[in-house]
């Protein structure tokens, strides 16, 4: 008998034996016409579902999982699907961001307590792919994403439109009188004419992007359109790889490194990829065990090129992406930028992955020596408003307003923010700087997706089209101005935004990293001497958690109990 088969595998404390727990757990497992053979010691398979109708880019993941099952048996394992709460960012209120660490510990506990081996995770809208990862991460078996890749192109009035980023210009222009509503009825469905997740550079396809990067899937698992029939390969083939990474015993531990996330952060640039990165990268560094701080999205990412000129900080979309080459081109186009030596869930490196990967469309990606931008990583901002860091996207902002004094017009919230923006006697102008507090972890709570602020009607109505915007929130992937986010710490537990008055003059410096009130260290002082805290309160339930335990957006956003990995050993049947 060969050594692969002398192998005791993970499900075998589950199924192996003949006494009465044998007996019950393959005895139900066969009330679904699971035949004896599939308890023979092959590998258990989990593939870990996060299908729901609420969550509209992942409403195709019935089938995509049957193509990861078909995979699992080809090479000779026993798939089981199993479902976690799913994260729906256009339905789910408050915020999506509020529920991502309870499914990272849905997954956690779901693999651990579960006779699985290997898991597949099916991610695609924004927060299930972070939270599906850092569940996987702290469990520490061999895992392998399949995402469920991006809408076609929307089409409308004979041209493209991109999810949220031509959403949220639309929205501007019928706010403006530029635009008539039945038209904005009208591009609903064009929008979204077929299945999956944002096709812009949003969260989404961002993540998806960065796994890839990563090595923890497949090549081209970051572009395929959901309803080309080679994203069902894909799964095929992810459900073909997971069982070989069992026998490999190739777990996630064995994959990330600094490497991964290097590479990551540098992929985040050169593709324009979201700001929601930031966090949810920081936390699955936490998960791995890897040091990995703000200071490292400076380090390795603001020098770094755009090659991708994909909206919202191009012209293209996720479809284009594809069929220019996709994220194995950027790679290959990086050179020496990203580092190849860094493993993946092939068993290869990834500059064996992507070696020699064509380039098909140098106006979509183009080529080093002639990028979109020069500089566009995600840009680091420090100073006394942000003690611990804010960030903003260059590639998404106006570049006149990189460098910017302004006076701002401040707002307590969401609702103050939606009660007088629109406002005709509102004392603003063109050179204002918005700023919005109490929407962070703590505050709002759990960070929705609103410092991408609209702009007052007024300022819209005599073509202003960008200010610059500042809050202790996050935005869309998909939208773009020049808007500074997770101001850190928050206003809401006493962060330094809480003390910024209406009138106060900002000032913002992307190129020096310089993000400051310019008011007297002594008025500083006193304000601070007189500010309280103005945490949401809690309701008991998971909310009452969230806001016991979230660390701040520096540090990933997770719970501080949930940090490191505690593996996949668990206590012997209890029955």
């Amino acid at each position: 008998m060969s050594e692969e088969k002398k192998r005791t595998f993970r499900s075998a404390a589950w199924f192996a034996s003949n006494d009465r727990n044998g007996f019950m757990h393959r005895s139900w497992m066969k009330n679904q016409g699971t035949p004896h053979r599939m308890f023979d010691g092959r590998p258990v398979i989990g593939i870990c579902n996060t299908w729901s109708e609420l969550t509209p880019c992942n409403g195709h993941f019935r089938q995509l999982a049957e193509h990861v099952k078909r995979g699992v048996i080809e090479a000779g394992g026993f798939p089981v699907e199993f479902p976690v709460m799913s994260l729906g960012e256009t339905l789910l209120r408050p915020t999506a961001m509020l529920f991502r660490n309870l499914v990272s510990m849905d997954v956690e506990e779901s693999i651990r307590a579960n006779p699985v081996d290997g898991v597949v995770l099916l991610c695609g809208c924004d927060k299930t792919t972070p939270a599906l990862v850092m569940g996987a991460a702290s469990c520490d078996l061999p895992t392998i994403v399949v995402s469920g890749g991006p809408m076609l192109n929307g089409k409308f009035q004979g041209q493209d439109i991109g999810s949220g980023t031509s959403l949220f210009a639309m929205s501007e222009n019928v706010r403006a009188g530029n635009l008539a509503p039945e038209a904005f009825l009208e591009a609903e469905a064009c929008m979204s004419r077929s299945a999956g997740h944002c096709m812009t550079m949003g969260t989404a396809s961002t993540m998806a992007c960065l796994m890839e990067a990563m090595g923890l899937s497949l090549p081209h698992n970051g572009a395929i359109p959901a309803v080309d029939a080679r994203r069902n390969l894909l799964a095929n083939d992810s459900g073909r790889r997971i069982v070989e990474m069992v026998k490999e015993d190739l777990t996630i531990s064995k994959l990330l490194d600094r490497r991964s996330f290097e590479n990551a952060i540098r992929i985040n640039a050169a593709i324009g990829g979201s700001t929601n990165a930031i966090i949810h990268l920081l936390a699955i560094a936490g998960r791995a065990g890897i040091s990995l701080s703000l200071d490292d999205f400076e380090k390795f990412g603001s020098d770094m090129p755009l090659l991708v000129d994909l909206l919202p900080s191009g012209r293209f979309l996720m479809e284009d992406f594809y069929y220019a080459g996709g994220l194995p081109a950027v790679w290959q186009a990086l050179g020496d930028l990203v580092d190849g030596s860094a493993m993946s869930v092939t068993g290869r490196s990834m500059g064996d992955n992507n070696a020699g990967a064509p380039l098909w469309n140098p106006d979509v990606i183009r080529p080093l020596d002639t990028p979109v931008k020069s500089r566009a990583g995600i840009a680091v901002l420090r100073g006394n408003i942000a003690p611990d860091g804010a960030i903003i996207k260059p590639s998404a902002a106006t570049p006149a307003l990189l460098r910017h004094r302004g006076r701002a017009i401040v707002f307590d919230g969401l609702a103050d923010f939606r009660a007088r923006i629109d406002d005709p006697d509102l004392a603003v102008d063109e050179t204002s700087i918005l700023v919005m507090r109490g929407v962070g972890l703590k505050g709002y709570p759990g960070m929705p997706e609103v410092g991408n602020m609209p702009l007052p009607r007024k300022m819209l109505e005599r073509g202003v089209r960008d200010m610059v915007r500042i809050s202790d929130a996050r935005m869309s992937g998909t939208a773009y101005g020049t808007i500074v986010l997770h101001v850190a710490p928050e206003a809401a537990i006493g962060g330094p935004l809480a003390l910024v008055r209406t009138g106060d003059v900002i000032e913002l410096d992307v190129e020096a990293g310089r993000l400051h009130l310019d008011i007297s260290e002594q008025e500083f002082s006193e304000r601070q001497a007189v500010t309280q805290a103005k945490q949401a309160e809690a309701r008991g339930g998971y909310e009452q958690l969230f806001l016991q335990h979230v660390l701040q957006p520096d540090k990933g956003a997770d719970f501080d109990f949930l940090v490191g990995r505690r593996g996949a050993v668990v206590a012997d049947n209890a029955h």
